[in-house]
């Protein structure tokens, strides 16, 4: 059996967990399986390099943001296999690039184009373990060092999984599994079994931080089995595949309630009475790779306005670019509220439930939470509302759907990766 592990830098927090973490790998090893790991860089490293960086230059070029990064992960990296040698066991560290990830040109958000794990697939057939640096590649068109965004390691595990074959591709963190929210905020919050990867999808999108939703879309686009576990217990955690049809609780189709404050909300007032006007704002924000998540149109017809949200990193840009071409398009004053907060009902066929909606607009009101703005898909139904309510929003949601377990969630370190 051919098992891939990452370990997310909160297992990775100093030399103690290092050597911890080596032992688990070996355990896995010595158990017959052939074992390719995915490091993280060590706790807050990634931060500090960045606070470092900030420290020497007012700007931060991304080519050489990308550089700096990729140490992190390699220091955790080459420690790693230095603990598993000192353990007894065979181990050889390897790049992004040595490993075989090509990716395209985007520095700081690069996306894999190609895996080519032949020298990774050689180390196993020695017998040995594969350390490989999550978080970075190379470039296929510039061969320049990039970074795959953050927790981009997840998307090097699983794609290293679906390029060897390998049988599960295993998430390790600081909690033991998915849960039906972010323990940190529900205490009793439920432990999931399994979960198909759409309503993963949907909740790494809402806001669940257990799992990158790239490393989830790559999972599900090449059929890799992902199992979310904790590396600080034994527990099995939570299988995410094609197989997990339905995780949800008995009596609802509401798998999960999900929170974020990383939304920033656009208005676009004075809108054109013109349909193509949209065409032309959804091709703008395409071409500068930004994705639009909520969306509506609102106001009076003597103040038409149009609203959506996109992640809290590309408001300021997503601005920009609107006030670059307002005259070209023809629109009016546009605003960027980055104050929001959005929490998120998931679960398979929670379309077709009646009084989901209901419910939720009810209990939000209920507790004097105003919601701003609404969006339905097939499994998730989204409301907007000040960032300040957000956790008490999440709170009552998965209380009124019948999500609270009986025991209390262990949250073992407190990243959420």
């Amino acid at each position: 059996m051919l098992i891939v592990q990452k370990y997310g830098g909160s297992s990775l927090q100093d030399s103690g967990r290092i050597r911890q973490v080596a032992d688990r790998i070996l355990q896995a090893h010595r158990s017959g399986h052939e074992v390719a790991v995915v490091c993280s860089a060590m706790g807050d490293t990634s931060d500090d390099l960045i606070d470092l960086a900030e420290e020497v230059s007012a700007e931060l070029p991304p080519r050489e943001m990308d550089m700096l990064l990729t140490s992190g992960e390699r220091i955790s990296n080459a420690l790693m296999a230095m603990a598993i040698r000192e353990l007894g066991g065979a181990a050889l560290s390897l790049s992004g690039e040595q490993a075989g990830i090509f990716t395209d040109a985007s520095h700081g958000r690069a996306r894999i184009v190609k895996v080519t794990p032949s020298r990774v697939r050689q180390v196993l057939d020695q017998g040995m373990i594969a350390v490989v640096a999550g978080f970075q590649g190379i470039s296929e068109e510039t061969g320049d060092t990039t970074t795959l965004g953050r927790g981009g390691s997840d998307v090097t595990a699983v794609a290293l999984a679906a390029a060897l074959k390998a049988d599960v591709c295993e998430i390790y963190t600081d909690v033991d599994g998915v849960f039906s929210a972010d323990p940190r905020i529900v205490e009793r919050a439920r432990l999931l079994e399994s979960v198909s990867y759409a309503e993963m999808l949907e909740m790494s999108a809402a806001g669940a931080k257990v799992l990158m939703s790239r490393c989830v879309e790559y999972a599900r686009r090449h059929g890799v089995d992902v199992r979310v576990r904790s590396s600080f217990s034994d527990h099995q955690g939570t299988l995410v595949s094609d197989s997990a049809k339905d995780a949800a609780v008995e009596g609802t189709s509401v798998t999960g309630v999900a929170g974020t404050r990383s939304v920033a909300k656009i208005t676009v007032e004075s809108i054109p009475d013109d349909p193509s006007f949209l065409v032309d704002i959804f091709d703008m924000l395409a071409h500068s790779g930004t994705a639009i998540d909520m969306l509506q149109n609102i106001g009076s017809p003597a103040r038409p306005e149009f609203t959506f949200t996109v992640a809290e990193e590309d408001g300021r840009r997503t601005l920009e670019l609107l006030e670059e071409n307002r005259t070209r398009i023809g629109y009016g004053a546009v605003q960027c509220d980055g104050g929001v907060g959005q929490v998120s009902l998931v679960g398979a066929g929670i379309r077709s439930e009646p009084g989901v909606v209901a419910t939720l607009c009810r209990t939000l009101d209920g507790i004097g939470i105003g919601v701003q703005l609404i969006s339905v898909s097939e499994i998730r139904v989204s409301a907007l509302c000040r960032a300040d309510q957000l956790d008490a929003a999440v709170l009552a949601l998965h209380r009124i759907f019948g999500l609270d377990s009986a025991a209390a969630a262990v949250v073992y370190a407190g990243t959420g990766r």
